[in-house]
């Protein structure tokens, strides 16, 4: 399969697992854009492996943690200011926006291994092995991180949330 046949094909699905990796769609798109250029630099080796695809969203999928990392001693952009009043939306974009934010709670490590296991709907151990680690700890981030989305949103659905 040539490259160019690659991007038209599976373009718009990377595009759609970067998202839900990062909940944000401009950083999607260059988590994306940065993914592609790596993988058609070893384009030849790339297209001889068994499944291409896996190999572009591990590349992705490291992009997205690297980036966190870089910016994990920066200031973290919000989506709405605390001062500001929420404005009246329908309510699935609310449901969307309420998901997003406890996703937004998860460290970067958490939030792959769940986009990884219910997203992509990879096993325990293609999630080890993408992420270089153990299975061990990829039970301990999912468990954790299923914890503290079940908390961000026991907090937003009580009265005082």
């Amino acid at each position: 399969m040539e490259f160019s046949e690659y991007v038209a094909a599976r373009g718009l699905a990377l595009e759609r697992f970067a998202y839900v990796l990062t909940g944000d769609a401009h950083l999607a798109q260059d988590l994306v854009q940065t993914a592609l250029l790596k993988a058609y630099r070893r384009w030849r080796w790339v297209a001889r492996a068994e499944h291409p695809d896996a190999y572009v969203r591990r590349i992705v999928t490291r992009s997205y943690l690297d980036w966190r990392r870089r910016r994990s001693s920066s200031e973290q952009p919000v989506g709405v200011l605390p001062d500001r009043p929420q404005p009246d939306v329908a309510e699935g974009v609310a449901e969307r926006d309420r998901l997003r934010r406890a996703l937004g709670t998860l460290s970067p490590k958490q939030r792959a291994v769940l986009v990884l296991r219910h997203y992509e709907g990879l096993d325990d151990a293609a999630i080890a092995a993408l992420l270089r680690c153990g299975e061990v700890s990829v039970r301990s981030h999912a468990s954790r991180g299923l914890a503290r989305l079940r908390a961000s949103l026991d907090q937003t659905t009580s009265p005082g949330g």
